[in-house]
């Protein structure tokens, strides 16, 4: 019965060494940072990808939210001529990343940069919704604990 527990004790004493091991380790928290700037980057691309002409104002402000540096302030300086397009065009787009990855990571200096595949799908007024697939090249950097867009470009197919 001690023989038991002896082992039931080093087996337990080897798991916790190696979860103390695992948690300082560096790839680990390279990874996490990895896959925050993931997460942020595709809801800010897919946010930059969707607005309602019935509300502009939001869809422009949730652009502005995702945007930062040169980005969030051609957004800022922007926001009428944005607003009279986009009225005008009288259209809906709704926007989900397909696919994303993060293809450079530079966690010192806070910067990321991602490439993803967005499903677009975009309705006119009394019209039937259409859908359309865009690969973009988005650059992240991080404002606080915030991964946000600092440049978004098309990436050309073929």
């Amino acid at each position: 019965m001690s023989a038991i527990l002896v082992a039931a004790l080093l087996v337990c004493a080897g798991f916790g060494g190696a979860w103390a091991l695992a948690s300082n380790d560096e790839g680990i928290q390279r990874a996490a940072i990895r896959d925050d700037a993931l997460e942020g980057g595709r809801k800010a691309v897919a946010a930059f990808n969707s607005m309602d002409h019935r509300d502009v104002k939001g869809g422009l402000d949730r652009w502005e939210a995702n945007a930062t540096g040169a980005l969030r302030e051609e957004v800022r300086n922007g926001r009428e001529p944005f607003v009279q397009q986009i009225q005008q065009a009288k259209t809906i787009s709704n926007a989900e990343v397909l696919d994303a990855g993060i293809t450079e990571l530079d966690d010192a200096g806070n910067k990321a940069t991602m490439l993803a595949v967005v499903e677009m799908t975009v309705q006119a007024e009394d019209q039937q919704p259409s859908a359309k697939r865009h690969r973009y090249q988005a650059v992240l950097t991080r404002e606080g604990e915030d991964w946000k867009l600092s440049r978004l470009g098309l990436v050309p197919v073929g």
